[in-house]
Protein backbone atom coordinates (compact mmCIF):
# COMPACT_ATOMS: atom_id res chain seq x y z
CA UNK A 1 0.00 0.00 0.00
CA UNK A 2 1.38 3.46 -0.84
CA UNK A 3 2.37 5.92 1.83
CA UNK A 4 -0.22 8.63 2.51
CA UNK A 5 0.24 11.76 0.43
CA UNK A 6 1.10 14.67 2.70
CA UNK A 7 -0.23 17.99 1.41
CA UNK A 8 0.71 21.37 2.79
CA UNK A 9 -1.93 24.13 3.09
CA UNK A 10 -0.14 26.24 0.47
CA UNK A 11 -0.96 23.62 -2.14
CA UNK A 12 -4.72 23.91 -1.71
CA UNK A 13 -5.02 26.42 -4.55
CA UNK A 14 -3.40 24.12 -7.11
CA UNK A 15 -5.42 23.45 -10.25
CA UNK A 16 -7.17 20.31 -11.46
CA UNK A 17 -8.06 21.98 -14.74
CA UNK A 18 -8.50 19.50 -17.56
CA UNK A 19 -8.83 16.54 -15.20
CA UNK A 20 -11.88 14.30 -15.21
CA UNK A 21 -12.53 12.70 -11.80
CA UNK A 22 -15.17 10.06 -11.04
CA UNK A 23 -16.93 10.56 -7.71
CA UNK A 24 -18.93 7.58 -6.36
CA UNK A 25 -19.90 9.49 -3.18
CA UNK A 26 -23.62 9.97 -2.43
CA UNK A 27 -24.29 11.62 0.95
CA UNK A 28 -21.79 14.46 0.42
CA UNK A 29 -21.71 14.26 -3.36
CA UNK A 30 -22.38 17.97 -3.93
CA UNK A 31 -19.79 18.98 -1.32
CA UNK A 32 -17.08 16.76 -2.80
CA UNK A 33 -17.93 17.71 -6.38
CA UNK A 34 -17.76 21.41 -5.49
CA UNK A 35 -14.32 20.99 -3.89
CA UNK A 36 -13.03 19.45 -7.12
CA UNK A 37 -14.88 21.72 -9.55
CA UNK A 38 -13.64 24.88 -7.82
CA UNK A 39 -10.16 23.71 -8.78
CA UNK A 40 -11.11 23.20 -12.42
CA UNK A 41 -11.88 19.47 -12.50
CA UNK A 42 -14.69 17.94 -14.50
CA UNK A 43 -16.60 15.68 -12.12
CA UNK A 44 -18.35 12.51 -13.24
CA UNK A 45 -21.01 11.83 -10.61
CA UNK A 46 -21.91 8.18 -10.12
CA UNK A 47 -23.15 7.55 -6.56
CA UNK A 48 -22.63 3.82 -6.07
CA UNK A 49 -24.49 3.56 -2.77
CA UNK A 50 -27.17 5.59 -1.03
CA UNK A 51 -27.98 6.02 2.65
CA UNK A 52 -31.56 5.53 3.89
CA UNK A 53 -33.27 5.51 7.25
CA UNK A 54 -33.62 2.09 8.85
CA UNK A 55 -36.58 0.43 7.10
CA UNK A 56 -38.20 -0.42 10.45
CA UNK A 57 -38.07 2.55 12.84
CA UNK A 58 -39.38 0.56 15.82
CA UNK A 59 -36.00 -0.79 17.08
CA UNK A 60 -34.46 2.67 16.69
CA UNK A 61 -37.29 4.29 18.66
CA UNK A 62 -37.07 1.62 21.37
CA UNK A 63 -33.35 2.33 21.69
CA UNK A 64 -33.97 6.09 21.86
CA UNK A 65 -36.55 5.68 24.62
CA UNK A 66 -34.16 3.50 26.59
CA UNK A 67 -31.33 6.01 26.13
CA UNK A 68 -33.50 8.92 27.26
CA UNK A 69 -34.58 6.88 30.32
CA UNK A 70 -30.92 6.69 31.41
CA UNK A 71 -30.45 3.22 29.99
CA UNK A 72 -26.86 3.91 28.84
CA UNK A 73 -23.75 4.98 30.70
CA UNK A 74 -21.66 5.57 27.56
CA UNK A 75 -22.34 6.17 23.89
CA UNK A 76 -20.01 5.26 21.04
CA UNK A 77 -20.74 7.34 17.94
CA UNK A 78 -19.29 5.88 14.77
CA UNK A 79 -20.56 8.53 12.34
CA UNK A 80 -21.97 12.03 12.31
CA UNK A 81 -24.58 10.69 9.89
CA UNK A 82 -25.77 8.23 12.53
CA UNK A 83 -26.28 10.93 15.15
CA UNK A 84 -28.16 13.08 12.63
CA UNK A 85 -30.42 10.13 11.77
CA UNK A 86 -31.18 9.55 15.45
CA UNK A 87 -32.15 13.21 15.81
CA UNK A 88 -34.27 12.99 12.64
CA UNK A 89 -36.05 9.89 14.00
CA UNK A 90 -36.92 11.82 17.14
CA UNK A 91 -38.25 14.79 15.13
CA UNK A 92 -40.45 12.55 12.96
CA UNK A 93 -41.79 10.12 15.53
CA UNK A 94 -41.34 11.36 19.11
CA UNK A 95 -40.38 15.07 19.02
CA UNK A 96 -41.28 15.37 22.70
CA UNK A 97 -38.18 13.30 23.54
CA UNK A 98 -35.66 15.51 21.72
CA UNK A 99 -34.89 17.68 24.73
CA UNK A 100 -34.39 14.63 26.94
CA UNK A 101 -32.15 13.03 24.32
CA UNK A 102 -29.89 16.07 24.01
CA UNK A 103 -29.77 16.42 27.80
CA UNK A 104 -28.74 12.77 28.15
CA UNK A 105 -26.10 13.20 25.45
CA UNK A 106 -24.50 15.79 27.69
CA UNK A 107 -24.55 13.46 30.69
CA UNK A 108 -23.16 10.18 29.31
CA UNK A 109 -19.55 9.56 28.36
CA UNK A 110 -19.45 9.99 24.57
CA UNK A 111 -16.77 8.29 22.50
CA UNK A 112 -16.45 9.47 18.89
CA UNK A 113 -14.79 7.53 16.10
CA UNK A 114 -12.80 10.36 14.57
CA UNK A 115 -13.88 13.99 14.16
CA UNK A 116 -17.22 13.74 12.33
CA UNK A 117 -19.52 12.83 15.25
CA UNK A 118 -17.96 15.69 17.21
CA UNK A 119 -19.07 18.19 14.58
CA UNK A 120 -22.71 17.16 15.03
CA UNK A 121 -22.36 17.21 18.81
CA UNK A 122 -21.00 20.76 18.63
CA UNK A 123 -24.12 21.82 16.74
CA UNK A 124 -25.99 20.76 19.88
CA UNK A 125 -23.62 22.68 22.15
CA UNK A 126 -21.81 19.50 23.19
CA UNK A 127 -18.52 17.78 22.51
CA UNK A 128 -17.28 14.18 22.76
CA UNK A 129 -15.46 13.22 25.93
CA UNK A 130 -13.12 10.91 24.01
CA UNK A 131 -12.12 10.79 20.32
CA UNK A 132 -10.64 7.64 18.78
CA UNK A 133 -7.78 8.14 16.35
CA UNK A 134 -7.28 6.48 13.97
CA UNK A 135 -10.98 6.62 13.13
CA UNK A 136 -11.40 2.85 12.86
CA UNK A 137 -12.95 0.08 14.93
CA UNK A 138 -9.44 -0.91 15.99
CA UNK A 139 -8.86 2.70 17.07
CA UNK A 140 -12.06 2.67 19.13
CA UNK A 141 -11.10 -0.60 20.81
CA UNK A 142 -7.60 0.68 21.59
CA UNK A 143 -9.11 3.78 23.22
CA UNK A 144 -11.66 1.74 25.20
CA UNK A 145 -8.88 -0.47 26.55
CA UNK A 146 -7.79 2.54 28.61
CA UNK A 147 -11.27 2.97 30.15
CA UNK A 148 -13.18 1.16 32.93
CA UNK A 149 -15.88 -0.86 31.17
CA UNK A 150 -17.06 -3.63 33.50
CA UNK A 151 -20.75 -3.36 34.23
CA UNK A 152 -21.23 -0.30 32.02
CA UNK A 153 -24.14 -0.10 29.58
CA UNK A 154 -22.64 1.12 26.32
CA UNK A 155 -24.77 2.40 23.47
CA UNK A 156 -23.19 1.79 20.09
CA UNK A 157 -24.36 3.72 17.04
CA UNK A 158 -23.44 1.33 14.27
CA UNK A 159 -21.88 2.14 10.90
CA UNK A 160 -24.82 1.31 8.64
CA UNK A 161 -26.29 -2.08 9.50
CA UNK A 162 -22.89 -3.75 9.94
CA UNK A 163 -23.08 -5.47 13.39
CA UNK A 164 -19.38 -4.79 14.12
CA UNK A 165 -18.76 -8.13 15.81
CA UNK A 166 -15.12 -7.31 16.75
CA UNK A 167 -16.32 -4.38 18.87
CA UNK A 168 -19.26 -6.31 20.32
CA UNK A 169 -17.00 -9.22 21.28
CA UNK A 170 -14.49 -6.86 22.89
CA UNK A 171 -17.15 -5.09 24.96
CA UNK A 172 -18.67 -8.35 26.19
CA UNK A 173 -15.24 -9.76 27.07
CA UNK A 174 -14.54 -6.56 29.02
CA UNK A 175 -17.68 -7.07 31.10
CA UNK A 176 -19.70 -4.29 29.44
CA UNK A 177 -23.26 -4.51 28.12
CA UNK A 178 -23.35 -3.29 24.49
CA UNK A 179 -26.62 -1.75 23.29
CA UNK A 180 -26.32 -1.28 19.50
CA UNK A 181 -28.58 0.84 17.31
CA UNK A 182 -28.60 1.04 13.50
CA UNK A 183 -30.37 4.26 12.45
CA UNK A 184 -29.52 3.94 8.74
CA UNK A 185 -28.72 1.40 6.05
CA UNK A 186 -26.80 1.41 2.79
CA UNK A 187 -28.64 0.60 -0.44
CA UNK A 188 -27.63 0.55 -4.09
CA UNK A 189 -27.29 3.99 -5.64
CA UNK A 190 -26.78 4.34 -9.40
CA UNK A 191 -28.38 1.68 -11.60
CA UNK A 192 -26.19 -1.20 -12.72
CA UNK A 193 -26.11 0.20 -16.27
CA UNK A 194 -24.61 3.47 -15.03
CA UNK A 195 -22.00 1.57 -13.03
CA UNK A 196 -21.06 -0.50 -16.08
CA UNK A 197 -20.82 2.73 -18.08
CA UNK A 198 -18.41 4.11 -15.47
CA UNK A 199 -16.24 0.99 -15.81
CA UNK A 200 -16.18 1.30 -19.60
CA UNK A 201 -15.22 4.97 -19.47
CA UNK A 202 -12.33 4.17 -17.16
CA UNK A 203 -11.26 1.34 -19.46
CA UNK A 204 -11.37 3.72 -22.45
CA UNK A 205 -9.06 6.16 -20.65
CA UNK A 206 -11.71 8.87 -20.38
CA UNK A 207 -11.28 9.32 -16.61
CA UNK A 208 -8.11 10.51 -14.90
CA UNK A 209 -8.99 9.41 -11.37
CA UNK A 210 -11.68 7.78 -9.26
CA UNK A 211 -11.98 8.80 -5.60
CA UNK A 212 -13.50 6.25 -3.21
CA UNK A 213 -14.86 7.62 0.07
CA UNK A 214 -16.34 4.46 1.64
CA UNK A 215 -15.85 0.71 1.63
CA UNK A 216 -19.45 0.25 0.48
CA UNK A 217 -18.61 1.99 -2.81
CA UNK A 218 -15.76 -0.42 -3.48
CA UNK A 219 -17.94 -3.41 -2.62
CA UNK A 220 -20.76 -2.27 -4.92
CA UNK A 221 -18.43 -1.60 -7.85
CA UNK A 222 -16.89 -5.07 -7.69
CA UNK A 223 -20.27 -6.72 -7.07
CA UNK A 224 -21.79 -5.16 -10.19
CA UNK A 225 -18.75 -6.13 -12.23
CA UNK A 226 -18.96 -9.73 -10.99
CA UNK A 227 -22.70 -10.04 -11.55
CA UNK A 228 -22.31 -8.87 -15.16
CA UNK A 229 -19.14 -10.83 -15.96
CA UNK A 230 -16.98 -7.70 -16.13
CA UNK A 231 -14.40 -8.54 -13.46
CA UNK A 232 -11.45 -8.48 -15.84
CA UNK A 233 -12.68 -5.32 -17.52
CA UNK A 234 -12.97 -3.58 -14.13
CA UNK A 235 -9.44 -4.55 -13.09
CA UNK A 236 -8.03 -3.32 -16.39
CA UNK A 237 -10.08 -0.12 -16.09
CA UNK A 238 -8.75 0.60 -12.60
CA UNK A 239 -5.21 -0.14 -13.77
CA UNK A 240 -5.62 2.66 -16.33
CA UNK A 241 -7.08 5.12 -13.78
CA UNK A 242 -5.54 6.86 -10.78
CA UNK A 243 -7.28 5.32 -7.74
CA UNK A 244 -7.75 7.44 -4.60
CA UNK A 245 -8.97 6.25 -1.18
CA UNK A 246 -10.20 8.55 1.57
CA UNK A 247 -8.44 6.54 4.27
CA UNK A 248 -6.70 3.30 5.24
CA UNK A 249 -9.80 1.13 5.56
CA UNK A 250 -10.94 1.90 2.03
CA UNK A 251 -7.36 1.44 0.82
CA UNK A 252 -7.10 -1.96 2.52
CA UNK A 253 -10.30 -3.16 0.87
CA UNK A 254 -9.03 -2.06 -2.54
CA UNK A 255 -5.78 -3.94 -1.91
CA UNK A 256 -7.81 -7.01 -0.92
CA UNK A 257 -9.38 -6.79 -4.39
CA UNK A 258 -5.94 -6.58 -5.96
CA UNK A 259 -6.03 -2.81 -6.57
CA UNK A 260 -3.24 -0.62 -5.20
CA UNK A 261 -4.52 2.93 -4.53
CA UNK A 262 -2.07 5.65 -5.56
CA UNK A 263 -3.61 8.43 -3.46
CA UNK A 264 -4.40 8.40 0.28
CA UNK A 265 -4.50 11.64 2.30
CA UNK A 266 -2.13 11.83 5.23
CA UNK A 267 -3.41 12.17 8.76
CA UNK A 268 -7.03 13.29 8.25
CA UNK A 269 -9.41 11.07 6.36
CA UNK A 270 -12.20 13.19 4.92
CA UNK A 271 -13.05 15.11 1.75
CA UNK A 272 -10.84 18.19 1.90
CA UNK A 273 -7.57 16.31 2.55
CA UNK A 274 -8.57 13.83 -0.17
CA UNK A 275 -9.05 16.72 -2.59
CA UNK A 276 -5.66 18.15 -1.65
CA UNK A 277 -4.01 14.77 -2.12
CA UNK A 278 -5.55 14.47 -5.60
CA UNK A 279 -4.28 17.94 -6.48
CA UNK A 280 -0.76 17.06 -5.52
CA UNK A 281 -0.68 13.62 -7.14
CA UNK A 282 -2.34 14.65 -10.40
CA UNK A 283 -0.09 17.69 -10.58
CA UNK A 284 2.96 15.45 -10.12
CA UNK A 285 1.69 13.15 -12.86
CA UNK A 286 1.29 16.14 -15.19
CA UNK A 287 4.85 17.32 -14.44
CA UNK A 288 6.15 13.83 -15.14
CA UNK A 289 4.47 13.77 -18.56
CA UNK A 290 5.97 17.12 -19.49
CA UNK A 291 9.55 16.03 -18.78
Amino acid sequence: MPKPVEVMPAEIGSSLRGRRIAVPESRELDVFAALLERRGAEVLRCPLVDIRDAPDPAPVLDWLRRFCAEGCDDLILFTGEGLRRLLDALERHVPELRTAFVKRLGEVRTIARGPKPGRVLRELGLKPELVAEPATTAGVIALLQTCPLRGRRIGVQLYGSEPNLPLMDFLIAAGAHPLPVAPYVYVDGAADGEVLGLIERMFDGCIDAIAFTSMQQVTRLFRVATEHGRDDLLRQALARTMVAAVGPLVAELLVAHGIEPQVIPGGSYYLKPLTQALIRRLGAAQDERLR
